[in-house]
């Protein structure tokens, strides 16, 4: 992989060969659907940032997630979204939609723009991960033409998880939940 943040993973990333096989495969799935949407190159390039960046520093020490992240609470997957953010911005990344897709990657995000949306979305349907392959595999392929209802397909399966969990809901999650809904029409 190049060092560059639109087409592989940066220097600085902290990533174990499996996780760099799980982002190399989210920025795939990206790409194909910023290809078969006919996404203009800018917003592919945008949208591939954001997938390569995303776990940037996933497997990064504690000591690294606090020193970029150090309001960021909660688990280890909770931080290395906003340390791997300002890592990033620290290097120069600038866009606020590729930034905030990184940030809020692993809770939900109310005001994200695309990007945002094609990460939650391509991080969760990867062909890599284990459970439910059928199900993920068709929202995959379903995307491109049901960029929104794929989203709330995946929000839904990501809370249900976390609801049977018994695990809390954070406020962030909950305010992008009840925008996903809000905005998804009559039930």
């Amino acid at each position: 992989m190049s060092g560059g943040p639109d087409d592989g993973l940066p220097s600085w990333a902290t990533v174990t060969p499996a996780r760099a096989a799980h982002i190399e495969r989210v920025a795939a799935l990206a790409a194909g659907w910023a290809d078969a949407m006919s996404v203009p190159a800018d917003e592919r390039r945008r949208w591939l940032r954001a997938a390569w960046l995303h776990d940037a520093f996933r497997d990064a020490d504690d000591a690294t997630l606090s020193r970029w992240a150090p309001d960021a609470t909660g688990s280890r997957e909770l931080r290395h979204g906003p340390a791997s953010a300002a890592r990033a911005a620290s290097g120069g990344e600038a866009d606020r939609g590729v930034l905030d897709a990184v940030r809020f990657h692993s809770i939900g995000y109310a005001g994200w723009d695309m990007a945002g949306r094609v990460l939650y979305c391509a991080d969760y349907l990867e062909p890599g991960r284990d459970h439910a392959r059928e199900h993920r595999a068709e929202l995959a392929r379903r995307f491109p033409t049901d960029p929104s209802g794929v989203l709330l397909a995946v929000a839904t399966d990501r809370l249900t998880h976390l609801i049977g969990s018994r695990w809390p809901l954070i406020e962030p999650t909950v305010r992008f939940w009840n925008h996903l809904v809000a905005s998804s029409g009559p039930r």
